[in-house]
């Protein structure tokens, strides 16, 4: 790189599915001859990618924005806050340009006005990686297979944000997988807003890779990214009835026996009041089906406590249905109200004191379950991916592990490991959240 070639600094905030559209927008950057930096001092401009989900993500982005403002004067914001550049301009009017999300285009003509590409710049000489530009480790990837969501639950704002869901061409999909993996990816991290309901807007249709047939389609998307012979993990689904037809590739070894459901809560007359999909299903009968097929499965799930007519009795449920369900991996979140939300409108707001007495009480329910759960896996072997390597040892996790979000797997003693690599271990110890364990190899 010569000293006249752009800079761009990039904050990304948010979800799995914000770090993909970085990614891309960062892919077409650089496919540009523009190079990332690490500091605010080396960029000629700074796009902050934000989250606007809660009122605690938009805090957070507007703090990320200011500080760039701060520390760089040149600033382009997108992402989801990005539906409300009102409210971002009153606090930062010296903003550049603000996009939504997966507006890559504008993000992109954006940069250009601000530091035009070099003319001489020729993409097919200095060629990015077929892969792009990832944001996450060599070794795993997030796979976004769809945008937006057909569920109009009433805390979320997300479907105004991201629209209506529209899935990708399976072909499309599997093409990016292929090349993430042929670029070293050992793990592959399936993500959308609906991962169950993947294809319905293309009701199906047939594409094709590889020359082969394959409807865009969950069950199809599975059995073809399992060809791939690395772990395949599958985030923010819905216990829809198809979710049944994936748990045998589980059983088989072929899919990681891993399911993240946000299921936010259990009693009927939240779930009713959240408008939440499926939530008359006998949850609890599918789940104990699914543990019949695949008794290794790993479900995690996220919930909300304090929505607005939640009492005491629906709190209570709440816990004895964790104590039925023994969830393996479990956030949960104090309800908070969001600008644009029905739920904002709904009678029987619960005060911030019981929110917090409730949060705990549910986080102290769930690590005695946790925690059972993980003295069981004491003695038995199991397959770790390393994640880093300190002074102590090496950092993993197994099957059960999503990065960033579940626990970890520690390997004190094992310096000689490489991030990437997969080993056998046995389980020597166990808390509420992580593992201990020694290397069979």
């Amino acid at each position: 790189m010569t000293s006249n070639t752009p800079k761009v600094g990039f904050v990304s905030l948010g979800c799995p599915k914000a770090t993909v559209d970085s990614e891309r927008i960062l892919t077409q950057l650089r496919m540009e001859g523009y190079q990332l930096v690490p500091s605010y001092e080396a960029a000629d401009v700074v796009v902050v990618n934000t989250c606007g989900f809660i009122d605690s993500a938009k805090a957070e982005s507007l703090d990320a924005i200011g500080e760039a403002i701060a520390e760089n004067g040149k600033v382009i914001v997108t992402g989801c806050m990005g539906v409300e550049e009102e409210n971002i301009r009153q606090v930062h009017p010296s903003v550049l340009a603000v996009t939504g999300p997966q507006q890559y285009e504008q993000v992109v003509n954006a940069v250009h006005e601000v530091v035009p590409p070099q003319q001489e710049h020729d993409p097919f000489v200095d060629l990015v990686p077929p892969q792009g530009i990832k944001l996450t480790p060599r070794h795993y990837a997030y796979l976004k297979i769809s945008e937006g969501c057909n569920h109009n639950c009433s805390f979320c704002i997300i479907p105004s944000m991201r629209g209506k869901l529209v899935s990708r061409p399976v072909g499309e999909v599997l093409g990016e997988a292929e090349r993430l993996v042929k670029a070293g990816v050992q793990e592959l991290l399936v993500i959308s807003q609906d991962t169950s309901a993947y294809g319905v807007d293309l009701k199906y249709k047939l594409d094709f890779w590889d020359g082969r047939p394959v409807k865009t389609r969950m069950l199809e998307l599975c059995e073809a990214l399992s060809s791939l012979g690395v772990w395949v993990r599958l985030h923010y689904v819905y216990p829809y009835p198809n979710v049944d037809d994936v748990i045998p590739l589980m059983a088989e070894g072929k899919l990681l026996p891993y399911l993240d459901i946000p299921f936010q809560h259990a009693s009927p007359k939240i779930l009713k009041a959240m408008k939440r999909p499926a939530f008359e299903d006998k949850t609890l009968a599918r789940i104990k089906k699914w543990r019949e097929i695949c008794p290794d499965l790993t479900i995690r799930s996220t919930f909300i406590v304090g929505f607005p007519g939640e009492t005491e009795e629906d709190f209570q449920y709440l816990l004895d249905w964790l104590s039925e369900a023994q969830l393996d991996r479990v956030g949960c979140f104090q309800y908070s109200p969001v600008d644009g939300a029905p739920a904002n409108a709904l009678e029987g707001a619960v005060p911030e004191e019981v929110k917090q007495e409730r949060w705990e009480r549910f986080m102290a329910h769930q690590r005695e379950i946790s925690a059972a759960r993980l003295q069981r896996k004491i003695g038995s072997e199991i397959e770790v991916l390393i994640d880093e390597v300190d002074e102590e040892g090496a950092i993993g996790r197994s099957w059960a592990d999503a990065p960033e979000i579940d626990g970890a797997v520690y390997l004190n003693g094992e310096t000689h490991l490489t991030p990437g690599e997969k080993v056998r271990a046995r389980v020597t110890h166990a808390d509420e959240y992580d593992l201990w364990a020694e290397s069979l190899s």
